[in-house]
């Protein structure tokens, strides 16, 4: 636990021996008297028959503010491209609902009828082939719980500090979800087309009116991408690429291609758009890294964070998410006090590979101000960077890859909010 004392930080020891269900629900229902006794009045739905089952459950329509928020940065002249972000504020686990999976649509969601679509294999191969979806059903499938994360994901961060009260967290970091994806390993279909030993590169294509696409390395192929048919167990939904996308752990979202149509091989990448003047990272004297696909390590405290409003001094929960491109999350750690001071966050399991995962740590707060951070750091070494660090990296005109710490102000009425420091 955290103690925001005169910014006395409690020890790691009396961290752990707080963290026990029982030890901690007991500090908090007598820290903030959250709790009331019990009475013996019944509400009313307790007492009659309630709702029909259904043919597929929604949401409590006490919770319809868990939702996306759309926008449209290209207004009505481009009224089928833009995003809507997922409310992580308003989220725990790591798994995200397919409902309030993010998008990022360039061209509108095409409606496509399962049974005329193909996926095409052709190019640089021996046999060049043709598959329905119902031919596709039939081969083995592997299941992997892997997070996509658009390359723009955090972008208002790298320009200036949104409005208080206008941004929350879904707003500025909920381009990224994660799902368990099941389909079928791309390398089997390649494998079975026969790829000619000068083959470097795959040209993956969706069936969008964008036809969007991207080069994808042939290595990265044949390691462990997914033709993924299923997202969290149901058919994949038609705005996160129905009936089936490409699922790239650790790549950039913009490479895994929905509504998957085509895939040519090659010896070299295409150079699209998609790859030259967009995705790419501008540096300071003027070049640009072109293919830097993995996303590195990041984190974001989730609750408290903007949206969200601590009511009163006393004991909560600072939970939030960590991920990274490159392997799996070694350690979170999280400030009160704008990076001043460090404490390790409890990391809830299973930590996986190239997946969300949660952290967790309790404060008790006095009703002071505070400035709360989080600091990932994943098993290749890699360490989540301040601010100042990522931006000297690059041009003040770059907006990928932004993956600096996050500073939420926390003011004495509990209120939250975005600044840099």
């Amino acid at each position: 636990m955290i103690s925001k004392d005169s910014k006395k930080k409690i020890s790691r020891r009396t961290f752990i021996s707080a963290s026990g269900l029982s030890v901690l629900g007991a500090a908090v229902a007598t820290k903030t008297a959250i709790a009331s006794t019990i009475g013996e009045h019944s509400q009313d739905w307790s007492k009659i028959p309630g709702s029909e089952m259904t043919k597929y459950g929604m949401p409590s329509p006490f919770e319809s503010n868990i939702a996306r928020t759309v926008m449209k940065p290209y207004g009505e002249v481009a009224y089928s491209s833009g995003v809507s972000l997922t409310p992580l504020h308003l989220l725990r686990g790591t798994i995200t609902p397919n409902g309030l999976h993010f998008e990022r649509h360039h061209s509108g969601v095409p409606d496509i009828d399962p049974f005329l679509h193909t996926l095409s294999i052709h190019g640089l191969v021996e046999r060049p082939l043709k598959f329905t979806l119902k031919q596709l059903l039939r081969y083995p499938n592997v299941t992997k719980t892997t997070f996509i994360e658009c390359a723009g994901n955090s972008w208002s961060n790298s320009k200036f500090p949104t409005p208080n009260g206008h941004f929350n967290c879904g707003m500025i970091h909920g381009l990224i979800s994660c799902s368990e994806w099941t389909g079928i390993p791309l390398k089997i279909l390649l494998k079975e087309a026969g790829i000619k030993s000068n083959a470097k590169w795959v040209i993956a294509e969706g069936a969008d009116s964008a036809r969007m696409n991207r080069s994808i390395s042939l290595e990265k192929i044949m390691d462990d991408a997914i033709l993924a048919l299923y997202q969290n167990g149901e058919p994949i939904r038609p705005e996160q690429g129905y009936p089936m996308r490409i699922v790239l752990p650790g790549y950039e979202g913009n490479m895994q291609i929905k509504w998957l149509h085509q895939l040519y091989i090659t010896d070299v990448p295409a150079e699209t758009k998609e790859e030259t003047s967009k995705y790419t990272d501008l540096l300071p004297d003027g070049n640009a890294l072109q293919y830097t696909f993995e996303m590195d390590v990041k984190s974001v405290i989730t609750s408290p964070s903007a949206g969200l409003v601590m009511e009163g001094a006393g004991v909560y929960e600072i939970s939030g998410i960590a991920w990274t491109g490159h392997g799996h999350i070694k350690q979170v750690e999280v400030s009160i006090d704008g990076g001043e001071t460090w404490t390790k966050a409890i990391l809830q399991e299973p930590v996986l590979d190239h997946s969300l995962t949660r952290f967790s740590i309790s404060l008790d707060w006095d009703g002071s101000e505070l400035v709360l951070q989080s600091r990932a750091r994943d098993n290749k070494g890699n360490v989540q960077p301040t601010r100042e660090q990522w931006k000297k990296q690059y041009s003040p005109e770059n907006i990928y890859h932004y993956n600096a710490i996050q500073s939420w102000k926390v003011d004495s009425k509990g209120v939250v909010s975005n600044v840099y420091i």
